[in-house]
């Protein structure tokens, strides 16, 4: 059905995504094309005993700032039967929110804000701790949320990791009862909790997608996004081919399109050692030889 309007989706357990992809002087043929698609789903769910929520349903347009910014109040929006959706200037995915200018600087703002109040309420009881018991309330609390989707964070300003690697160095403030200002915050994060920083923690995520893509212990339409240079003809020659590595594509703009998974993953993948890329190694040895790298540039 959603082929039929040339609309893609993405359904996961009770939500589903409809996207489209079109320039900024064809938004209103775009609108009118998704509602026709939402209105065909619309009577198959009522033929099928199914309701769509109205209430539920977001519209965000994104886009670089300059685009967004010449919809402005003109921004157009989508009508489902009797009801209207407007566009939003951010919305919340599988707890990742999104703004209409594809920064990540809400979500992690509010990941800082949630974050930092576990760390106000653990810190009041941590004499009441022992090291393994706080170190457990503060994965569950802090650290998960900040290792959750952390994939998106490629190539995400500096600004933007450094206010979660502020989360990390409280975090383990907390977990080994020292102080804002002691010494050895260096040592405490990387020697002793064995916690890598933010960036190699994105960089770490990435190689274990594209492990799992190129291996098939991932979902098809990630694999979809790499193409392996051997199965290139042009390429067959090439150094590059016999060293497992995979094709980068081009992008036009570094703010967005570097951040783009079937640019970043490939990135990352070549950037690692021949052994690494070996399709004998296995999964367990291939996580703990990456980490091992990682912690070595420190």
């Amino acid at each position: 059905m959603t082929n039929r309007h040339k609309v893609y989706l993405h359904s996961y357990a009770d939500d589903s995504q409809l996207y489209v992809h079109c320039q900024r002087r064809n938004t209103a043929s775009t609108t009118a094309r998704l509602g026709h698609c939402v209105d065909d789903i619309c009577h198959w769910m009522a033929a099928n005993r199914l309701q769509m929520k109205s209430a539920k349903t977001e519209l965000l347009w994104a886009g670089s700032k300059h685009n967004i910014s010449l919809l402005g109040s003109h921004a157009l929006v989508l009508h489902l039967r009797s009801d209207t959706v407007t566009a939003s200037d951010h919305v919340r995915v599988l707890g990742v929110t999104f703004s209409s200018d594809l920064s990540l600087e809400k979500h992690v703002s509010k990941t800082y804000s949630a974050s930092f109040h576990w760390l106000h309420q653990l810190r009041r009881v941590r004499k009441s701790l022992d090291d393994g018991s706080a170190a457990t309330l503060v994965h569950a609390f802090v650290t998960s949320r900040v290792h959750y989707c952390n994939a998106l964070y490629a190539g995400v300003p500096k600004m933007v990791t450094d206010k979660l690697q502020q989360l990390l160095h409280a975090a383990a403030r907390v977990v080994s009862d020292t102080r804002k200002f002691d010494r050895g915050l260096t040592t405490l994060l990387h020697d002793e909790l064995h916690w890598l920083d933010v960036p190699e923690r994105v960089t770490y995520k990435l190689g274990v997608m594209m492990y799992r893509g190129l291996h098939g212990l991932a979902p098809r339409y990630l694999a979809d996004q790499f193409t392996p240079a051997s199965d290139v003809a042009s390429r067959l020659r090439l150094h590059s081919a016999n060293q497992h590595q995979l094709i980068v594509p081009r992008c036009r703009l570094n703010t967005y399109g570097r951040r783009a998974f079937s640019v970043a993953g490939p990135t990352v993948w070549n950037s690692l050692l021949c052994e690494l890329r070996d399709p004998a190694c296995g999964f367990d040895s291939f996580k703990q030889f990456l980490k091992t790298i990682l912690f070595s540039l420190y």
